[in-house]
């Protein structure tokens, strides 16, 4: 492959970038390195300018919280580092508020658990929430609810919780800063004689051997999380990379060629989980449709309201169910926008008559055509 058939950021459509607490916080004072942040922010604006939406996973909550509350042993118990992060999260939030603002940039804040990227009512909601916050202009930024998690506070969380953002959101293109340029062959810290791989095309068993200890500091992540992360993100189709970012203008670095590790998506990425919607789950109901809402979802569309006609099961939103033709022939499989109850009531009606029909507005779409898989 060669370095023009590369992924850039120059070209992303959505963008996630996972950034790291030994990234945002001073380790001398525990306070936001703001003249970092700021020119992270800056990237962002540049970016934002090409037409790229841009997603923020963003640790630090804990590590701005824990000097001013005492907490200065390296090791907390998980009661303390929910009291710490319940602190420490304003103060991040406020830093990021801060330097978007600055760039003109509006920031907003989610709070995930990675049981919320994988139940599929709260992905749905997650997702909604994200692409209308992107569509309105902001720019997300995530952490993990750490002040009510117990288990999910564990070792290198964010790592994976990006890269399950990024499959969310469809992201094509996600970027770990970290501590080191890419991945090497071995630690180089202790292995003088390790290589810096420029390129993954797969995430074979040689390569997921090369992940090592997590780094020291405030950091919780490392390698071995990093992978995990790749391998989530590269069979959702989106490529990743891992470059440094501890120095001013990472992602303006990163875009102008910086020293990087990419992982290539895999080819088959984008159809996995239409795969899974097909094949992998029991329907909840069946959908039935018009003629013309049959041609659209041929042609690639969404499936709306206006061309239902008839509604059965019990099913609430994000259920799997069937699509049919009115003499009961399967035609597709998808994920509902809507609850069976809420369906049958805007079944046959446009999108802009939703909001009066049941007193809320909800999507556009009774079946997102991210949601379905035709199978006539």
């Amino acid at each position: 492959m060669t370095f023009a058939e590369l992924p850039s950021l120059g070209t992303a459509r959505r963008l996630v970038v996972k950034i790291g607490s030994a990234l945002v916080v001073d380790s001398q004072n525990a306070t936001p390195r703001t003249d970092w942040l700021d020119s992270v922010a800056a990237d962002v604006a540049a970016l934002r300018r090409t037409g790229a939406e841009i997603i923020l996973v963003s640790s630090g909550a804990i590590a701005l919280a824990r000097h001013s509350l005492g907490m200065t042993r390296r090791t907390l118990r998980l009661e303390e580092k929910q009291a710490a992060a319940s602190v420490g999260q304003i103060r991040l939030a406020q830093a990021w508020t801060d330097a978007l603002s600055a760039h003109g940039l509006v920031a907003a804040q989610l709070l995930l658990t990675p049981g919320d990227t994988e139940d599929r009512r709260r992905y749905l909601n997650a997702r909604a929430t994200l692409d209308t916050l992107l569509g309105l202009g902001c720019v997300p930024v995530i952490n993990e609810n750490d002040a009510i998690a117990t288990t999910e506070i564990r070792f290198g969380d964010n790592d994976r919780l990006a890269a399950r953002v990024a499959e969310m959101t469809g992201a094509d293109q996600l970027v770990l800063l970290s501590d080191i340029d890419g991945l090497y062959t071995a630690d180089p810290r202790i292995d003088p004689t390790a290589r810096h791989l420029p390129v993954i095309t797969a995430l074979t068993a040689d390569i997921e051997a090369m992940g090592g200890a997590p780094p020291p500091g405030y950091s919780s992540g490392g390698m071995r999380t990093k992978l995990m992360a790749a391998r989530i993100a590269t069979q959702a189709g989106c490529a990743m990379a891992i470059t440094l970012g501890k120095d001013p203008h990472p992602l303006a670095r990163l875009r102008d060629g910086a020293r990087c590790s990419w992982f290539l998506p895999l080819p088959e990425g984008r159809s996995a989980r239409k795969r899974w919607i097909a094949g992998g789950l029991a329907p909840a109901g069946q959908i039935a449709i018009d003629d013309g809402a049959r041609r659209a979802l041929a042609a690639g569309s969404s499936l709306l309201p206006a061309g239902v006609r008839m509604v059965e099961g019990t099913f609430e939103r994000g259920d799997l169910v069937l699509v049919t033709d009115m003499d009961g022939n399967e035609i597709a499989r998808g994920l509902s926008a809507y609850g069976a109850t809420d369906a049958r009531q805007i079944a046959g009606h446009r999108s802009d008559d939703i909001e009066t029909l049941l007193g809320w507005r909800g999507r556009d779409e009774m079946i997102h055509r991210d949601d379905l898989v035709f199978t006539a």
